[in-house]
């Protein structure tokens, strides 16, 4: 509607209220004069607009009142799938509404719904990949890598989200990949790799927030060394059918300190030192797996949630 200016008789007159107050020109006429529709939708007719002048307006720090239909309010409506005017159908190629409400939880950290892998108190959700209980060392809510072998998950995980914070040493020691190494291996097969990239060259594909030998991060945004960063991680565990072909690429998205360094990626296979990334069927669940590189890598704040 082009909100045009007229006067009539000394009364400014403008928008949809021009046709209740200039009531000497006849409404077709009036529209045409002022640069609006030629003709008025069922509720803003010259009737409409009195009715909706004269209607109260809400008081100060409450809604309007819901319109009503005739099966009950507006919002009734929308949640029903019926339009406005009662029980009639969605319009076609319209969504319906969900069934299902999604589910309440508090956002902490963690969500309420997430599994705390670690809390800065003991390693009892892990277990070492050499045999009996995981042996990295706990110290002031902080478990560091020290050399006695990679760790695991006791549970297995499939599509997930998960957290964690890491870092590398703060004295610098080494160079490329020799410098604050480690690596977080979803389902123990596909690796995120943890380094210090901080003013450290090396391979593209092998650097922080990096999908190991598959995907350079987009940016680097590696923190100094010693100073804690994050990893937020959505990840879509590949599907295989009874005979161990695959379905369907795992997926994954990585944001490094907030700041998105894998955009849905897809898995090419599993992580490798050398040679091209092969898929292997797997089950659906598998431990969740944090590298010994022989680097003293430090992690704190490890939740997920299986998706």
């Amino acid at each position: 509607m082009i909100m045009k200016q007229s006067f009539f008789g000394g009364i400014a007159c403008s928008g949809i209220l021009i046709v209740a107050g200039c009531a000497q020109l006849q409404p077709q006429k009036a529209s045409r004069q002022l640069g609006v529709a030629k003709s008025f939708p069922g509720w803003i007719g010259p009737k409409g607009a009195v009715e909706a002048r004269k209607r109260p307006a809400p008081e100060v720090g409450k809604s309007a009142p819901a319109t009503e239909t005739k099966t009950g309010t507006a919002k009734e409506a929308r949640q029903t799938g019926q339009t406005p005017a009662g029980n009639k159908p969605a319009p076609e190629g319209e969504i319906p509404p969900p069934k299902e409400e999604p589910k309440v939880i508090d956002p902490g950290p963690p969500p309420s719904d997430a599994l705390v892998l670690f809390d800065g108190k003991d390693l009892s959700q892990w277990k070492s990949d050499s045999g009996g209980p995981a042996k990295w060392e706990i110290k002031d809510g902080v478990v560091t890598v020290n050399g006695t072998g990679s760790i695991s998950t006791k549970q297995g995980f499939g599509d997930c989200q998960l957290h964690l914070e890491w870092a590398t040493p703060a004295e610098v020691k080494g160079e490329g990949q020799g410098r604050g190494n480690s690596g977080v291996y979803l389902q123990g097969r596909y690796e995120v790799q943890v380094l210090d990239s901080y003013n450290n060259k090396t391979y593209y594909h092998g650097q922080a927030g990096s999908i190991y030998k598959q995907y350079a991060p987009l940016v680097n945004v590696s923190r100094k060394p010693g100073e804690w960063q994050s990893y937020d991680i959505v990840y879509h565990a590949p599907r295989f059918d009874e005979n161990g072909k695959l379905l369907m690429p795992g997926t994954i998205t990585v944001l490094q300190n907030g700041v998105l360094v894998q955009d849905n990626v897809e898995i090419k296979g599993g992580t490798a030192a050398a040679g091209a990334p092969k898929y292997h069927a797997h089950p659906l669940k598998q431990p969740l797996g944090l590298q010994d590189h022989h680097n003293p890598v430090r992690y704190r704040n490890i939740w997920i949630r299986e998706l």
